[in-house]
């Protein structure tokens, strides 16, 4: 389940958890994760929650029209099969000291001082492998993705067990209609997808934040590297030491 630093447990993660492994990681601060949720009643009453989140500071004339649109959002989201999805929004000014780490508890900002965006989510799909079959799957998974020479595939070894990053890079063409300028302009984004087997087989979760913020592309990069270092098929809370008495 994601759980930003110092809160309580968020839900299960998976929208159906009778189906699907459970799965933990920590969301950082700024995600705003949209109301998936198993039952239309549980997913309108995380929608206000997170109108109520994101428009911080507006009010019921914000919050009673937007509500409807992101339960929306959130529900074709969990009939294509994501298990969690969230919104992330970050001060710019951070990334321009460099000295705080998008993970951490961030000193609050101005919109006006620039904003990084970026869209994650979560899916889990069957991938038929044994516990012991991880590394195995992880390499076909690695030699599918470096067929596409725009993709940039690499191994990685998490504290979770064996996984697949793959970077990709797209540019969009965008009509004069859609423009501020009424010009055709060109749309740069960035999109880093991790896929990790399940120790506990047979499934595989995959991890994917995409943003047009290219110009703090490395902020995004270390935010993704340091929530996977987080992913757990157990509860962190049951291995936790016991404090001493």
């Amino acid at each position: 389940m994601p759980t930003a630093p110092g809160s309580t447990p968020a839900p299960p993660l998976n929208a159906s958890p009778d189906a699907l492994p459970p799965l933990w990681f920590v969301a950082p601060e700024g995600f705003f994760a949209l109301p998936i949720a198993a039952t239309p009643e549980e997913r309108t009453e995380r929608a206000r929650s997170f109108v109520r989140e994101l428009y911080s500071r507006g009010d019921a004339t914000i919050w009673e029209p937007a509500a409807p649109y992101y339960e929306a959002i959130a529900e074709t989201m969990g009939e294509a099969g994501l298990s969690y999805a969230a919104m992330g929004l970050f001060s710019a000014v951070d990334d321009a000291h460099g000295d705080t780490p998008l993970t951490e508890e961030p000193v609050r900002h101005e919109p006006s001082d620039g904003v990084v965006q970026c869209a994650f989510t979560v899916g889990i799909v069957r991938t038929d492998h044994t516990g012991d079959d991880t590394d195995v799957v992880a390499q076909g998974i690695l030699a599918t993705l470096s067929d596409d020479p725009y993709n940039d595939a690499i191994w990685l070894d998490l504290p979770c067990g064996p996984a697949v990053s793959c970077i990709s890079v797209r540019e969009y063409r965008l009509n004069p209609e859609m423009t501020a300028t009424g010009e055709e302009t060109k749309l740069l984004t960035g999109q880093i997808q991790v896929h990790v087997p399940f120790l506990t087989g047979p499934y595989t979760a995959v991890f994917t934040l995409h943003t047009a913020s290219m110009e703090h592309w490395a902020a995004v990069y270390r935010l993704m590297s340091a929530l996977l270092q987080t992913v757990s098929f157990t509860d962190p809370l049951e291995v936790l030491p016991e404090e001493p008495a």
